[in-house]
């Protein structure tokens, strides 16, 4: 990692939520848990990228969020990732999602940096 990466550093993306982002057992289009974690793990991922150094590359380790409430098909979403530790190859972010009303998710991701031999 680049040595300005740092605790505190924050990234955020705003998408627009689609029928392919829906829970598919609900009767109503309702954004589902795995496309909010996969917002979550993306943003942290585009936070990284820069910082990254030759050949690196970085892969998931643990999520641990919750989903607080729901949102229907066709609002857009706002994920904010903010790095929280950095623990040797280790970072670990803090994660919110938001859609166009409140607060839907919360919560950590951490993902370790590594370098492919």
């Amino acid at each position: 990692m680049k040595p300005e990466f740092q605790v505190g550093l924050s990234h955020e993306i705003v998408e627009e939520t689609l029928p392919n982002h829906a829970a598919p057992h609900l009767a109503k289009p309702i954004f589902s848990t795995p496309s909010m974690i996969g917002f979550m793990e993306r943003c942290s991922v585009q936070l990284i990228k820069p910082y990254l150094e030759e050949g690196e590359n970085s892969v998931g380790y643990r999520v641990n969020v919750t989903h607080l409430a729901g949102t229907a098909i066709g609002q857009k979403v706002r994920v904010l990732s903010t790095v929280k530790a950095v623990e040797g190859r280790r970072i670990t972010f803090a994660v919110e999602a938001f859609n166009e009303k409140e607060k839907i998710g919360e919560g950590e991701h951490v993902r370790v940096i590594i370098k492919p031999k």
